[in-house]
């Protein structure tokens, strides 16, 4: 859906250039399906569209511990992701959260292209995604 896939976008990035330093998976809408996957790993990077103030391309990490903690609107998929890490933190079992989250502006358009501005930031997201996992 336009710039709100962009975080498939990142992964096959990641992808095409080899990258070997972590797991990669489109988790796309995947929901509860994902529980068990997340609480195997000690600590996860999540890369996501958010609707917010900031302008499109504009990234950021965020570290919510809770669902209130989420930007005020991640995309489509938003009430998924947050139920899904309420879940994991009731079941006593929530690994360290990154959330790389990339401003879009409009995510209702289907398609498969991202805006310039969006597509612009993708290699300071995974810039991010790599610091995150050196630092770890």
């Amino acid at each position: 859906m336009n710039d709100e896939g962009v975080g498939i976008h990142v992964v096959s990035r990641l992808e095409k250039e080899g990258f070997t330093g972590a797991d990669l998976m489109d988790g796309g809408t995947g929901g509860f399906h994902l529980l068990g996957f997340i609480q195997s790993y000690k600590t996860i990077i999540v890369v996501d569209a958010s609707l917010d103030d900031f302008p499109a391309g504009h990234v950021r990490v965020i570290h919510p511990k809770y669902a209130k903690d989420f930007p005020k609107q991640l995309s489509a998929h938003e009430i998924g992701l947050k139920d899904l890490i309420d879940s994991a933190i009731l079941l006593g079992n929530m690994p360290m959260l990154h959330l790389v989250a990339i401003s879009v502006k409009d995510f209702q358009d289907m398609g498969m292209d991202l805006s310039p501005e969006v597509e612009q930031a993708i290699p300071e997201a995974i810039a991010c995604i790599k610091g995150l996992i050196e630092a770890a």
